[in-house]
């Protein structure tokens, strides 16, 4: 089956999509598009987004999924910069379980996120069992005081959350979050941990609008990360997969009255 089809008879010969094609599949002729270099599409959907006429299909991604946009952007720059640095990390949370089909649709959002040549290739676990992530937390310490012992250079924060847990019984793990949400890719996907980053910064700004908080949960990284395994088979992780980040979320404790304050801008221009 070809990759692309044309609607001779509503195309315009206009070439845009050829021009925006990010890898040179599309050529224009008398006729329209031709996809020339069929195997290179990264499935990015833009030759059809483009078309002025909806007259291009495309097989990867095809006209009757793309919903229309009816104007761009879609907000202003003064309510998108409110809400932008509204976004706070949350580290403290209410009990409350957040209902599955809330979860979902937060890490549905996730997927939309750009990624490197739009190789996507993540899929996620949401952890609601409170008992797990007690456990999750616990095998987390026990592998920082393991690095504390061994590493000749264990990260300067260990100790503090070490003690912490141990004496006041304080998780500043996973922070008694009700729910943990874990994106992995197969352990040969070098872009996994880059497409994570982009995928959980959708999903974390737009946790706001369904009223929830969220941080990233480093300490638990970096445990996943060295491939611990005591981890690993807690959270059932197939041995041809990797953990590529991880996200607490659940609705925050408490509310924030100031819109986020960083360092000042350092910028410079090369004319």
């Amino acid at each position: 089956m070809e990759l692309i089809t044309v609607n001779q008879s509503t195309c315009v010969k206009c070439g845009l999509c050829s021009n925006v094609c990010p890898s040179g599949v599309l050529s224009m002729n008398e006729n329209g598009p031709i996809a020339i270099h069929p195997d290179n599409c990264i499935t990015c959907g833009h030759c059809v987004a483009v078309c002025p006429s909806s007259s291009i299909d495309n097989i990867k991604t095809p006209l009757s999924n793309q919903l229309d946009l009816e104007s761009f952007p879609i907000i202003d720059s003064s309510t998108a910069e409110s809400f932008l640095r509204s976004r706070r990390s949350i580290r403290c949370y209410k009990e409350a379980q957040v209902p599955q089909q809330t979860l979902l649709k937060l890490v549905n959002i996730a997927r939309f996120a750009p990624t490197a040549s739009n190789t996507q290739g993540l899929s996620y676990i949401i952890i609601k069992n409170k008992k797990i992530l007690q456990q999750a937390a616990n095998i987390v310490v026990e592998w920082m005081e393991y690095q504390l012992k061994n590493s000749p250079s264990p990260h300067w924060s260990f100790s503090r959350h070490v003690k912490n847990y141990r004496e006041a019984g304080e998780d500043s793990i996973l922070r008694n979050a009700p729910h943990i949400i874990l994106a992995t890719s197969t352990k040969d996907f070098k872009n996994g941990i880059k497409n994570t980053i982009s995928a959980f910064s959708y999903l974390e700004l737009f946790a706001t609008t369904l009223g929830l908080g969220s941080c990233w949960a480093g300490l638990f990284e970096m445990c996943a990360f060295s491939d611990y395994k005591p981890l690993l088979e807690l959270l059932q992780i197939p041995d041809n997969k990797v953990i590529t980040g991880a996200v607490m979320v659940g609705y925050p404790k408490y509310k924030y009255r100031k819109i986020v304050d960083r360092n000042p801008l350092e910028v410079e221009f090369i004319d």
